[in-house]
């Protein structure tokens, strides 16, 4: 048996520490920097910076729409000109803004949440960010093509999609191939990183909620985006390669098409709100000072609604002629889905029940989203009632449902996980005043914004619609004044964001009394490299 010396166990050390400043080299500055990192952190800061900008740019599309609904008549653009707002805004909100968003706070959390030193496959990571500028770049460039951009909505069902006159659905699917392959890089890099990383110690039934909302939605990613590519290739071949399978004429069955898209599309909203359910139940307790109420009934509430999100798709479709069984089945199917999202308000609200809350901006947002995100859901309640969906299908109505949970749902979620980490990312603490007016002024215009919705559609105003009846025309006005409000009040974030980066007063490693985790163990703001050697959960 060989001795070593304690001389040449620090050589030894030595030599390691030598190769790991080579392995490592100089960390690129300036724009090198950003584009090289295979670092979690700058990657998450990257997401986050580029969900912000398409939320705006998306938000300047809702802009130019309000702005033409703002009177009866045709105001500003054309019609053509306004699909193509309603699409491209919609693509731009959906795969733009709210997915890179919640990958955002995927890349930043979820190592420091389970004590890893990164993302299991860092290399993937940067290649999966640096594709989506490329993918919305020609989503955008198709606005200024001959004929436009994609005019025939965000679900570019067809035949309206294989048919369209302009010769930008070309760039709309590749643009659309390119977003899922960045989104399948994610989910993998996730999922891998979830399941070997994890800190001795830290079980299954350790993990928070946020950890394992992700790693629900990125299996919900891995089955439904390879659909998505899927129907968007059928489209491209019907339109250019003389295919049929959408086209009546030639043999095809242009309601498959809804088949395949929902198959996608449904499972999709609950990848856009999976995630906004780990957040608040983050937040939750941590503004109560109190533990999480029913922790392991939320991890079994947010699997079963991944798994009857799949059994649901045709709640989309009664109208287009199933059989009375088929809407049957896809009726109760839906209201099914109510049940365990009820266990999860339910659990906020048990967890808030004799807490000693404080109202600092994340509570809010949190409070706020479990109020109108619950609006929102009891709205879907009643569009899964197939005889009265019959009367809503089509109108201002689903425009309403929806928005309640993308904008009051996701982003609000988004926001709120924005206010709690801020501190922990940049170390300097925000300014509470600041926030709190963003929240004031979100909160009132947004319903300004959405809730009238649900009388123009009750009273069977059309969706996606340039032109409209003179009898909507007052409710239309206070529409559009709350959602150029809800538009300016997201400028107040941004300079509070900017602030914030700037300087401050320094945050300590845990700036919030409840709350709990491994991420408030490492100093604020979080070095570049997180737990050389890993924490152990007890």
């Amino acid at each position: 048996m060989t001795t070593v010396t304690k001389e040449q166990q620090l050589d030894e050390l030595g030599r390691i520490e030598t190769h790991e400043e080579q392995h490592h080299g100089e960390h690129p500055k300036g724009i090198m920097r950003w584009l090289l990192t295979t670092n979690h952190k700058e990657i998450g800061t990257l997401y986050l910076w580029f969900s912000f900008a398409m939320f705006l740019v998306g938000g300047a599309m809702a802009m130019v729409i309000r702005a033409e609904l703002f009177q009866p008549g045709l105001q500003l653009v054309d019609p053509h000109f306004f699909n193509q707002m309603t699409t491209v805004h919609g693509l731009i909100m959906v795969f733009g803004a709210v997915m890179p968003a919640f990958t955002g706070l995927a890349n930043w959390m979820i190592p420091m949440m389970i004590g890893a030193p990164d993302m299991a496959l860092p290399r993937m990571n940067n290649w999966s960010f640096w594709i989506l500028p490329f993918a919305f770049a020609l989503l955008l460039g198709s606005l200024f093509m001959e004929g436009g951009g994609p005019a025939f909505g965000w679900t570019f069902y067809a035949p309206l999609s294989t048919t369209f006159s302009g010769n930008s659905t070309a760039l709309f699917v590749f643009s659309v191939h390119i977003m899922g392959i960045s989104s399948i890089m994610g989910a993998i890099n996730v999922v891998v990183t979830i399941v070997n990383l994890r800190a001795p110690g830290m079980t299954w039934m350790k993990l928070p909620l946020f950890v394992w909302t992700w790693l629900i939605t990125a299996f919900l990613l891995i089955a439904v985006m390879p659909v998505l590519a899927g129907v968007v290739t059928m489209v491209l071949t019907d339109k250019y390669f003389g295919t049929s399978f959408f086209d009546a004429a030639g043999g095809g069955d242009p309601v498959m098409f809804q088949h395949i898209f929902w198959f996608f599309g449904h499972p999709e909203v609950y990848i856009m709100i999976l995630p906004a359910f780990g957040v608040i139940s983050a937040i939750v307790p941590a503004f109560s000072r109190k533990k999480l109420f029913g922790y392991a009934s939320m991890v079994y509430a947010t699997a079963s609604i991944a798994g009857l999100s799949f059994l649901v798709w045709a709640h989309h479709m009664f109208t287009t002629g199933m059989p009375v069984a088929a809407e049957l089945f896809f009726m109760y199917c839906t209201m099914l889905i109510s049940v365990p999202t009820g266990v999860k308000v339910f659990n906020w609200v048990a967890t808030m029940w004799r807490g000693a809350i404080s109202f600092e901006a994340p509570m809010m947002f949190s409070l706020a989203f479990i109020v109108l995100f619950t609006i929102g859901g009891l709205s879907g309640l009643m569009l899964a009632i197939t005889p009265v969906d019959f009367q809503y299908h089509d109108t201002y109505f689903v425009v309403a449902h929806f928005h309640y949970v993308l904008v009051t749902g996701a982003v609000f979620s988004i926001m709120a996980a924005a206010y709690y980490w801020l501190p922990k990312w940049t170390g300097h603490m925000y300014s509470e005043s600041l926030a709190k007016w963003h929240f004031w002024c979100s909160i009132i215009s947004v319903n300004v914004l959405f809730f009238p919705m649900h009388f123009l559609g009750l009273a069977g105003m059309p969706r996606r619609i340039p032109d409209y009846a003179l009898q909507f025309a007052d409710v239309n006005q206070v529409v559009s004044i709350g959602g150029f409000a809800f538009g300016l009040s997201q400028l107040i974030f941004l300079a509070l964001v900017i602030k914030c980066i700037r300087g401050g007063e320094k945050a300590p490693a845990k700036p919030w009394d409840g709350a709990e985790g491994l991420e408030w163990t490492v100093p604020s703001p979080a070095p570049l490299h997180t737990f050389d050697t890993p924490p152990v959960v007890k």
